[in-house]
């Protein structure tokens, strides 16, 4: 099987259920930005300091892959049956945050990106993480788009960020306070 198609050589590529679509398409930037922070979790996920998490690492990949199918698809032609996200994937990350947080110290200032490159690329996803979840609202705003899908995206860039400063804590990293000129 051959990997290159020549299909897109005009800027167009297909969603699922064959609808054609220019690459430059929201619902491609969606599921692009997706794969992209799909590719982060994977440098976060190949940490050292990530040793036990790797399984859940591993499974919120899997999550952004369904997530990625569901918005590859055409809402109104695609007749595959697609994976879904449940709401059990959000609870998840709500539970693994809660156990991390206890025995982080208390946050009452905003921290700077930054202290390891372990730690950094934890942010970096969380970035990524975001700026998918802006475009997947933008694109709800036109078209069909799973309320998990938003949901999922919001609970997990507070996860890359509670898990980023769980990874600083763990690493001994000094977390980088924010001090705000004010004068």
């Amino acid at each position: 099987m051959k990997i290159y198609t020549k299909t897109g050589d005009k800027g167009l590529t297909s969603l699922i259920g064959g609808t054609r679509v220019p690459k430059s398409s929201l619902r491609i930037e969606c599921y692009g930005t997706v794969d992209e922070l799909n590719s982060y979790i994977g440098l976060v996920r190949d940490q050292e300091v990530n040793q036990n998490r790797r399984d859940l690492l591993k499974e919120i990949q899997d999550r952004l892959f369904t997530m990625g199918a569901s918005l590859a698809s055409d809402p109104e032609k695609s007749k595959m049956k697609i994976p879904d996200l449940h709401e059990e994937d959000v609870l998840l990350l709500e539970r693994e945050m809660d156990r991390m947080n206890e025995g982080l110290p208390e946050l009452r200032v905003f921290i700077l990106p930054g202290g390891h490159p372990s730690v950094s690329y934890a942010h970096v996803a969380r970035c990524v993480c975001r700026r998918a979840e802006r475009l997947v609202i933008a694109l709800r705003e036109d078209s069909f788009v799973a309320d998990l899908v938003v949901m999922y995206l919001n609970r997990l860039s507070d996860y890359l960020f509670v898990l980023s400063r769980q990874m600083a804590h763990e690493l001994n990293a000094e977390e980088v306070t924010w001090k705000p000129r004010l004068a």
